[in-house]
């Protein structure tokens, strides 16, 4: 870093400065080769902690054909106009009806086909390629051949209503099986074993878990991913809004160090609520009567969905709402044997509502007043009342959930451990997987108990608050009660501003002092409690907040030290995003946001623990760390990086991603954080910021950001060791962790001129696993501090499962830590502690954490910081497919103002 030492030094409250070196105006940092690395093998298993019994939810498989081979064949589907067919729904039918039909030419082989273009089989075809025609009385085809109004349905002569002579019309597919590659079923014992090093079994696993959801899927089931979901009432749970949760599993096949397992865990995914349309649009718009629907909304929601009619009992896809309601919305309508002058079939206009009730003796109630659904196509549409029209089951909601809807979900879906150990036994039992006749023709059999595995339980570490006191974590947690914060910050020259007609802030603000009095806090009274006009309440939230502001200007000779803001709305209010974007990069004002529904000393003193970690206090440390005797990393200047990719809501695939990545600062200390954020394309996971030259040379990334303040943070010293943690990441992508992020990471080090590239140890935390973790001879969850190194881990890699956190409510979801490189040379029993103790230096909480801070703490930047983006005026059309070139440009995130760009502001 000695090219831009000068840098370093800008800050003149450094307790020791360090010498600037006098280099040579055109100096180039020296460009070295970075190293090529690779994922690690498992160098030990941990030793510390005593030891516990524990379950788990994966499932012994036994296989007593291992020498098994699945033939591999690839599958084309075309149409009697030749074209493709794709689709899994029809792709399935045309594969049972293809084996039933042709039993005798296929020899009988049971096959595993995925739904699309590959199919597998267990010992070969009679050859290498086979051509099939099938014939289907297809479902879709009915859908267009059976009329609607506004097709070819008619007046017959005698009056009655035609019904189309081709509702019964079926279709002829061309069907081509080629032979591609074999799988060896004992490939997966191979790569058990080490000793297949270049696929370690993934593709029969992948057929594996192909059975699994052909099985699901003859029963009708939605499949999402590994999960599946039954059409089953007594599995929905209503989360309002026309919204439900359905509960299904998840089901895979599981490489582990105790041999081939199936892990099954309880799983829930999001639907719309079956049932009559226009109750679907009440509930989701939350109106009591049909004058008050907004039907532009409505539109949008229903469009691409499905529904099944009352009167044909036919499914079709909506396409859109018509312009006008039932009874003066006309189409054109056939008559049968009436031609005119020019031999062409005759027509009439005649309304929707007078169709139903002239053709189909159907009166239309109150839906003849309100606008139809079109089933048809752009120019050819067909209307449908709404009142006879039901939305179908098992149709998945992908949007983000209301802070309201997720409550919800969360309180009614939990499962206490008992409770999802019956759950999924019963469903094994039920399921009888190792019937499936692929599975049986490899003799694959499955154990009906979870598996007994060996934990060890780790040792809280005792923490430091006030005066140097201990504070020994127990079950997880701790609290202030009777101790002061370890370093508190003076409260000074501050003020309240109130967005909320029912919060009196004259009370707040005295129960905050008080608050602050009995943690060590100094609070000065604030200098200004400023209410917010109600006339203003109806105006945007920009303009809400500016008006603020000007307020505060008004009132106050310079900025405060801390705004306090009190929020109506506790969570996704539209004020947030607004206020924190002018308070941290226009203003550059340390700020914290409340909403108080009840003033109580355990609320205040959440909001004190924030607000003293923003004002740079210190609320409590790690008693090795108060002492700078952390292992390793107390003799070795170490900085530890949370890395973290926020992604845009569902449906919004046009939303940037936020990268955000913290960084340690004040080594040896291991609890305070610096974040860096920047924006990059949508759904993109790796990170691209991280080293960003510019054409000149200089590096604008978020490395550079944080090197130089670790630099001048920890006095002077540069890190020869840095921990990297990151979150969100799948296996497949781990490669692309050391080969992109590591390598933009050494970059950055080298574009400060250093030549000397640090050691690394590079850990991917998951949370978004299925592996869940029980005691034995208890109901209760876990303790916080469970590790399992063996059994259920994979069988050559350095994995480890870990639950910091005591788990109140449900089951405790354990951490799976994925060590890939560790250069830096912890032993199994020294990354275990220091990651436990990583999970007990969150400064704005009290309990142990799920996952180590550095990743929470980058996280909660990233969300954040998502608000300060007006996403509102970009394209909800977007696909998310379209080129690079059409694609629009990503927006920058504004920087944090000078003031407040070193502080804790996730906090």
């Amino acid at each position: 870093m000695d090219k831009v030492t000068g840098n370093m030094e800008e800050n003149p409250n450094l307790p020791h400065p360090v010498p600037t070196p006098n280099l040579p105006p055109d100096t180039k940092p020296e460009c070295v080769d970075f190293p090529k690395y690779s994922i690690v093998g498992r160098r030990g298993i941990g030793s510390a902690g005593r030891q516990i019994n524990l379950l788990t939810n994966h499932f012994k498989v036994s296989v007593n054909v291992p020498d098994a081979v699945f033939y591999q064949y690839s599958v084309s589907i075309t149409s009697e106009d030749k074209r493709a067919v794709e689709g899994k729904g029809i792709g399935r039918k045309l594969i049972d009806k293809l084996y039933q039909t042709y039993s005798s030419e296929l020899a009988g082989k049971k096959f595993a086909y995925d739904g699309e273009k590959t199919l597998y089989t267990v010992g070969p075809l009679p050859q290498n390629k086979l051509e099939f025609t099938v014939v289907l009385e297809d479902s879709f085809a009915k859908r267009e051949s059976e009329s609607l109004v506004g097709g070819n349905d008619g007046e017959s002569s005698n009056g009655s209503t035609k019904r189309s002579k081709r509702s019964f019309q079926s279709k002829t597919f061309q069907v081509e099986i080629s032979y591609a590659a074999k799988v060896p079923l004992k490939s997966i014992f191979l790569g058990l074993k080490g000793m297949d090093k270049v696929n370690n079994g993934q593709d029969a696993l992948r057929v594996l878990d192909i059975v699994l959801r052909q099985t699901a899927a003859k029963w009708g089931c939605l499949l999402v991913r590994q999960s599946f979901f039954h059409d089953d009432s007594r599995n929905f749970t209503d989360v309002g809004e026309g919204v439900a949760g359905v509960k299904g599993f998840h089901a895979s096949f599981r490489p582990t160090q105790g041999g081939l397992s199936l892990n099954m865990d309880v799983s829930t995914t999001m639907i719309l609520k079956p049932g009559p349309v226009i109750e679907f649009l009440l509930t989701n718009q939350n109106v009591k009567e049909h004058r008050y629907i907004d039907w532009a909304k409505a539109k949008k929601m229903l469009k691409n969905l499905r529904v099944k009619t009352r009167h044909s009992n036919m499914e079709y896809k909506v396409v859109g709402l018509s312009d006008k309601p039932c009874n003066q919305q006309f189409f054109p309508m056939k008559l049968r044997n009436r031609k005119g002058p020019d031999d062409e079939e005759q027509t009439v206009d005649i309304t929707v509502s007078e169709y139903f009730i002239k053709h189909r003796g159907i009166e239309l109630t109150f839906s003849a007043y309100l606008p139809c659904l079109n089933v048809g196509k752009p120019k050819r549409p067909n209307y449908l009342p709404l009142e006879l029209c039901s939305l179908v089951s098992l149709q998945r909601y992908t949007k983000a959930l209301s802070s309201m809807q997720r409550a919800s979900l969360v309180e009614k879906s939990r499962q206490k451990p008992p409770e999802r150990i019956r759950t999924l036994v019963d469903a094994l039992r039920n399921y009888r997987y190792d019937e499936d006749p692929v599975l049986a023709a490899c003799g694959i059999s499955l154990e009906k108990q979870l598996i007994q595995i060996k934990g060890r339980v780790l040792e809280s570490p005792k923490l430091k608050v006030g005066n140097g006191n201990d504070c020994i974590p127990r079950n997880g947690r701790w609290n202030y009660n009777q101790k002061t914060l370890l370093q508190p910050s003076k409260i000074e020259r501050w003020v309240i501003v109130n967005f909320s007609a029912r919060c009196d802030t004259s009370r707040l603000s005295r129960e905050f002092i008080d608050c602050g009095r009995t943690k060590g806090v100094q609070i000065d009274c604030p200098v200004a409690l400023i209410e917010e006009d109600s006339q203003l309440r109806r105006e945007s939230p920009l303009r809400r907040v500016e008006r603020m502001f000007e307020k505060i200007r008004e009132k106050l000779s310079r900025p405060p030290n801390l705004i306090l803001c009190v929020l109506a709305e506790r969570k996704n209010s539209n004020i947030y995003g607004p206020w924190k974007k002018i308070c941290l990069s226009d203003f550059g004002v340390v700020t914290q946001c409340i909403s108080p529904f009840k003033i109580n000393d355990q609320y205040l003193t959440n909001v004190l623990l924030k607000v003293n970690s923003k004002l740079g206090g210190i609320n409590s440390l790690l008693a090795i760390e108060h002492s700078s005797s952390v292992p390793i990393i107390k003799d070795t200047p170490t900085m530890i990086l949370g890395m973290d990719v926020s992604h845009g809501s569902p449906g919004r695939s046009d939303m940037p991603s936020i990268a955000a990545v913290v960084g340690s600062r004040c080594w040896p200390l291991i609890s305070r954080y610096r974040a860096s954020v920047r924006t990059q394309s949508p759904k993109v996971e790796m990170i691209d910021a991280l080293f960003k030259p510019s054409a000149d040379g200089v590096d604008d990334g978020i490395m550079r950001e944080l090197l130089l303040d670790f630099y001048q943070s920890s006095n002077g010293r540069k890190p020869t060791q840095i921990i990297v943690f990151r979150d969100g990441v799948s296996e497949s992508q781990f490669n692309q962790v050391l080969n992109i992020e590591l390598e933009q990471i050494v970059k950055a080090y080298q574009n400060l001129g250093e030549t000397n590239i640090p050691k690394f140890t590079v850990i991917v935390a998951q949370k978004n696993h299925h592996t869940k973790l029980f005691q034995a001879n208890s109901p209760e969850n876990v303790p916080p501090g469970t590790v399992v190194d063996s059994m259920i881990v994979h069988p050559r890699n350095y994995d480890f499962y870990m639950c910091a956190q005591a788990g109140m409510i449900g089951t405790s979801r354990p951490a799976h830590y994925h060590v890939l490189i560790d250069e830096i040379g912890f032993s199994a029993d020294g990354l275990q502690n220091l990651i436990h103790s990583l999970s007990y230096v969150y400064q704005r909480s009290t309990t142990a954490i799920s996952i180590v801070a550095p990743i929470y703490y980058a996280h909660l930047a990233a969300k954040q910081m998502s608000q300060f983006i007006k996403f509102e005026d970009l394209s909800e059309t977007s696909s998310g497919q379209e080129s690079i070139a059409s694609a629009p440009p990503v927006p920058e995130l504004p920087r944090l103002h000078e003031n407040v760009c070193s502080s804790m502001f996730f906090c």
